[in-house]
């Protein structure tokens, strides 16, 4: 019912209220969703062609999750605990189990230790780098395994970042601008040679823990949220596509208040903006303070005993008993 609500409100626009300012329509009627404009949607339901085949996939694994013996999911209750609440009447058992990475760290050091899930090689020498900072002094920008940025965008992102004077590491794929190499104006490199990292990738997690990070400017991809929240880091949001719009939303909301999200139309000058006011701001010391309170409440889910992690025992014992199968 949910999904054809909103496909209603969609289907009765056309190709042009993608960008007309239609999008700012506010969504009230969600459950366990406050402040939300059909933009802030998943990407892949926000279209106007009711036979688009992810919006299609989308419908398809609801109906699925409805006859599924469990729902497990990479949160833990405090976090989503509106969302939580409206989804249990709908669903099967919702098992709570996130952030894995913290329960992930409980795992005596062993074998399972040198199991990743990288797309990329880590370039492990930005550690080192990092370890030479001052305290909160890094801003770390990162877009995912995947997100594609235009040549022009990775230009604006570039003298953001100069103009903004402040020190970062910054990951960059080898394919990450569509269809071209790479390449940043020797006149960048030359002015942030003193202040800035370039890497193709990273220990992530690690870098996040890491004391000399400050901030992230990051695509809101759910792990990469979950590390930031991990760590404590407060954002810059650039979201990208699939459900990074609905996470920078309650990033940017008081529903997290970690975050600042810059236009899609990414300009210098508002990158410049966000990252000095992430590293130095008023608000940004505000989004630190509520990043930690949200770092802190992750690691109580996940103590033994607790939210996060008593759901992972419930979970365990309910396979070896055959009650999920």
């Amino acid at each position: 019912m949910l999904m054809k609500l909103i496909l209603i409100n969609l289907l009765f626009a056309d190709a042009r209220d993608l960008t007309n300012g239609y999008l700012e329509t506010p969504v009230d009627w969600i459950p366990g969703m406050k402040d939300i404009r059909l933009k802030d949607l998943p990407t892949f339901i926000r279209t106007t062609d009711v036979n688009d085949v992810m919006l299609q996939f989308v419908k398809r694994e609801i109906d699925r999750t409805s006859r599924a013996s469990a729902v497990i999911l990479n949160t833990f209750d405090s976090f989503e605990q509106d969302v939580l609440d409206a989804l249990s009447p709908m669903f099967p058992p919702i098992y709570t189990v996130g952030p894995l990475q913290l329960l992930v760290d409980q795992i005596p050091n062993g074998d399972l230790k040198n199991i990743g899930s990288n797309l990329w090689k880590e370039q492990p020498e930005c550690i080192e780098w990092l370890d030479s900072k001052e305290p909160k002094s890094v801003v770390y920008v990162n877009f995912g395994s995947i997100t594609v940025i235009t040549p022009q965008q990775m230009i604006e992102f570039a003298w953001g970042l100069a103009n903004s004077n402040q020190t970062f590491l910054w990951i960059i794929r080898p394919d990450i601008v569509l269809g071209e190499a790479a390449m940043l104006p020797p006149e960048f490199l030359s002015e942030t040679k003193d202040r800035g990292m370039l890497v193709s990738w990273c220990p992530q997690e690690q870098v996040l823990k890491h004391p000399s990070i400050g901030g992230f400017l990051s695509h809101m991809g759910w792990n990469s949220t979950l590390d930031s929240i991990c760590g404590g880091v407060p954002m810059v949001c650039w979201p990208f596509f699939a459900e990074q719009q609905t996470n920078c939303r309650l990033a940017c909301t008081d529903q997290w208040g970690i975050g600042m999200e810059i236009d899609n139309n990414v300009k210098r000058d508002e990158v410049e903006k966000l990252v000095r006011e992430l590293m130095e701001g008023e608000k940004g010391k505000a989004m630190k303070k509520k990043a930690m309170e949200w770092k802190t409440k992750a690691e109580e889910a996940a103590l033994a005993g607790n939210g996060s992690h008593r759901n992972l025992d419930q979970l365990v014992k309910a396979l070896s008993n055959k009650k999920i199968s």
